[in-house]
């Protein structure tokens, strides 16, 4: 079994800040779920979000897209809401600053308190999906990374081409 097969989120959508942890690798094959969540506090009007990165052991930019896409949705909100991203190491920084995710969501410096109730959390289903909708998550996800930082076109111009081909077929 992968590591990214056991990567596990907990949320709390009843604190103030709503909370995501990440345990283990987020990517493609177990994000989608995370991006329901960011959706449903938009829903709810929870203008702002923190992700835990404290025992995230990596991510990619499938999963680098979900955020900015949330980071976009909250700030469209009135007021404007915040995703912050706090406990980040270096690697996943540095992830952010390359696709210029730093613009448009909060980086915490570390001094963030983090305060986390176990027992209103719940952890979300990661279980894959069909390929066609995979396909269509990983697309939308790309999309964001675009619209967050127009740079990042050049960067996956290739992926989306490739996934829009695919979603296509489908449809």
């Amino acid at each position: 079994m992968s590591s990214e097969s056991q990567t596990v989120f907990l949320v709390d959508g009843y604190s103030e800040p709503a909370i995501v942890k990440i345990n283990g690798r987020a990517s493609y094959t177990n994000s989608a779920p995370v991006g329901k969540f960011f959706n449903q506090m938009v829903k709810e009007h929870k203008a702002n979000v923190v992700v835990d990165f404290a025992d995230c052991t990596g991510m990619d930019s499938t999963f680098l897209g979900i955020m900015a896409g949330a980071a976009l949705e909250l700030k469209k909100m009135d007021p404007p809401g915040t995703l912050t991203l706090c406990r980040l190491g270096s690697r996943n920084l540095e992830l952010v600053r390359n696709l210029g995710l730093h613009r448009i969501l909060r980086v915490d410096s570390g001094d963030y308190d983090m305060t986390f109730d176990e027992d209103n959390s719940s952890s979300l289903n990661t279980l894959d999906k069909s390929e066609i909708a995979n396909a269509k998550t990983i697309l939308k996800a790309h999309e964001n990374l675009v619209a967050a930082d127009e740079g990042n076109l050049k960067k996956f111009q290739d992926v989306l081409a490739y996934l829009r081909v695919q979603v296509e077929k489908e449809d």
